[in-house]
Parts: structure tokens; sequence; C-alpha cells
């Protein structure tokens, strides 16, 4: 019999990822990385009192306030939301024992995206549980349709 290695992947997805993070959390998180609170106070302005409408054919809504998530297309709301993510990746080590780097698992992220890799299925599926439960605190909720789990062999004789 062959000598191979499976690496079990799971590819999670956020829902929504911008529209979702609880501004009130990631306030709170900017602090704790250290981002000065006047510096914190003027993202809260800029997130502050903003509204939007509906349009249906050619119907328009009332405009009505956004109370969560990043706004589209503003310059700062890649940076804040990659805060949010990794306060929530960074809960995930602490709570895992680290993820290994060049151990038997980790975790990529990219953008909303993130991969849990493990030399598991037990592994891969523990450290998913526990980013889902961090990440819903911060107001992210996976995307199952866009979530998907692999395995990937090598083996180990081959250059």
């Amino acid at each position: 019999m062959e000598n191979s290695e499976e690496v079990h992947h799971l590819f999670i997805n956020f829902k929504k990822a911008y529209d979702s993070v609880r501004r009130e959390i990631l306030y709170k998180i900017l602090i704790v990385f250290g981002i000065p609170r006047k510096l914190v106070r003027l993202i809260k302005m800029s997130l502050t009192e903003t509204y939007s409408r509906v349009r249906v054919g050619m119907n328009v809504s009332d405009r009505f306030p956004i109370r969560n998530g990043l706004k589209q297309g503003d310059a700062l709301s890649p940076m804040l939301f990659n805060s949010a993510l990794e306060y929530t990746i960074k809960r995930v080590l602490v709570n895992q024992d680290g993820l290994k780097v060049n151990g038997t698992h980790q975790l990529l992220a990219y953008a909303d995206d993130v991969n849990i890799l493990g030399g598991s299925i037990h592994t891969v599926k523990e450290n998913a549980e526990a980013l889902v439960a961090a990440a819903r605190e911060i107001g992210l909720e996976v995307s199952a349709d866009k979530t998907e789990y692999m395995v990937m062999s090598r083996d180990q004789n081959a250059g």
C-alpha cells in the first residue's frame, strides 16, 4: 500500500459579510487592536446616520436607517471587515491551541472566504465549529450554499 497523506479542506463563505458586521462590536474590536479612540469615534461618525431606499420598478420606498454592516464601495470598509475577521480568527486560534501552520491543521482567509485545513475531518469540524461560533458574535453567518468540503491525497513517496 502506498504511503499517502490526506488533507481535509473546508471552504467557508459568509453570507452578506459586509452587510452583517455588528457595528458596536466592530468599534470594540478596533479599540482592542489599539486604534486610537479618536479615530474610532471618526469611523463611528462615518457609519452613523446611514440610510437606504429600495426601488421596485418605478416605486421608491421611504428611506430607512441602516444599523449594521459596512458601506459597500467605501475605501475604509475592507480594512474594517478585515479587522473584524482577524479578531474572529484570533479567537479561534486561542480556543483551538493554535491552528498549526506546519502541523496537522491550519486556517487561511481571503476577503470573506476562509479555508480550514486539517489532517482529519474531526479536526476540521472542531475548528469550523469554533470559527462559526466566533463569527456569529460579530454578526457573520455561514453561507451553506457556498461552503464546500474537499479531501486531497498526496503520495508521500513522490518528490
